[in-house]
């Protein structure tokens, strides 16, 4: 994000301001929204894998998440990632080789994140909220990864979007048991002190497998969805609209 978007970004988190300022941050919240929309329209059911920019190409979880992307290929998804380094451009990487497609919703920062080059298509966006968006929009399944804030954020966003029936019940993959055995020990913690139902610890898969992942995939959503090799989403001219081939 350049200083001025930084700026704004944390200008409009500060309170209210005057109705025409609010009506312009409105309208070009709503712009980023259909920038993605057309974007990602014809992508067909997507993957998303969150985790670390930090890990670099030599690390272990980069290997895994490069399995991991090469695994959703394989069952037909389109992967989609934040877009930029690290697990991001691994899970890309994977499925491009794979030859899978490869998409990603960038975010905008102060310090450049670069689209990495594992993209068949990528959309840059100013703002977190509307990218969280895109990215869980188009998906049927979400894997996550070692990261950090970030990354649980976006977990966390997915497991209550699920609890609360905003969404439908799409398998969610937790990767790295050693990685994340002290937060899987807090929601454990979390059911002895009444504040999440045992059940809803179900509603993740807790695995270092890849085999695994791909079966708790392929059973819960694509047999669960009857998801297919082909959507029939049709474009249309008059908004420069042009379909491309992507795998479902």
């Amino acid at each position: 994000m350049t200083t001025s978007k930084h700026a704004e970004e944390k200008a409009f988190l500060e309170g209210p301001h005057s109705r025409g300022r609010e009506l312009f941050f409105l309208f070009k919240v709503m712009l980023q929204f259909i920038k993605g929309f057309r974007k990602f329209h014809f992508l067909g059911p997507c993957a998303t894998v969150f985790g670390s920019a930090r890990f670099g190409e030599d690390h272990p979880y980069y290997a895994k998440a490069r399995e991991i992307g090469a695994a959703l290929a394989n069952l037909g998804f389109t992967v989609m990632t934040g877009g930029g380094p690290g697990i991001m451009e691994a899970a890309n990487r994977g499925a491009k080789e794979a030859g899978g497609r490869s998409v990603g919703c960038n975010i905008v920062l102060p310090v450049e994140q670069e689209p990495n080059k594992y993209l068949d298509r990528w959309v840059s966006i100013d703002y977190f909220f509307v990218r969280k968006v895109l990215l869980s929009k188009y998906s049927f399944v979400f894997v996550v990864m070692p990261g950090g804030y970030g990354t649980l954020d976006e977990f966390f966003e997915a497991l209550t979007l699920i609890q609360t029936n905003k969404v439908k019940n799409f398998p969610v993959v937790l990767f790295g048991v050693e990685f994340h055995k002290k937060l899987h020990e807090h929601f454990q913690f979390c059911v002895k002190q009444g504040t999440v139902n045992e059940q809803d610890l179900s509603m993740f898969l807790f695995t270092d497998s890849i085999e695994e992942a791909a079966q708790y995939i392929e059973n819960n959503a694509i047999q669960r969805f009857h998801l297919r090799k082909k959507k029939n989403i049709f474009p249309i001219k008059l908004l420069g609209e042009r379909k491309e081939k992507y795998v479902n």
